[in-house]
């Protein structure tokens, strides 16, 4: 009888897995990858690996702190296509100049979009709690 009920809820539990993994998949988290080519974005991010970019430069909170926090460059206020590619050509005091082919700019770019839509993300705002984990608003994530 035992062995009956140990059947039943394995099976309850792999149901509910794949129920809750179509849910997942099937919700509109997944709509922003439809905002941008894949293939392209995939070749920026091998641009940004070739130039060394996470040394200086930081996606999600994480990379370099000599440069600024890249994951939502492209939607930010002022920051348009042309100007970050401007910067990317002519570079600044701390940024160098990169002499970037038309696909390397046209690739980077649509990594630059892929990332700011994939989501927000300001480590300043989060808090470093004891542990060693991180959390916003006193909730842990």
């Amino acid at each position: 009888m035992k062995i009956k009920w140990t059947k039943y809820i394995f099976a309850l539990l792999i149901a509910g897995f794949f129920a809750f993994t179509f849910h997942i998949y099937s919700s509109g988290n997944y709509n922003y990858r439809n905002q941008y080519d894949r293939p392209l974005a995939q070749r920026g991010e091998l641009v940004w690996q070739k130039y060394n970019c996470q040394s200086c430069h930081q996606m999600y909170g994480l990379g370099g702190y000599l440069g600024p926090d890249l994951t939502n460059l492209v939607s930010s206020k002022g920051k348009s296509e042309a100007y970050i590619l401007a910067l990317i050509q002519t570079g600044n005091l701390q940024m160098p100049s990169y002499n970037l082919s038309e696909d390397e700019k046209r690739e980077l770019m649509e990594f630059l979009k892929s990332t700011d839509a994939s989501g927000v993300s300001d480590p300043r705002s989060f808090e470093k709690e004891i542990t060693g984990m991180i959390s916003k608003d006193g909730e842990p994530k």
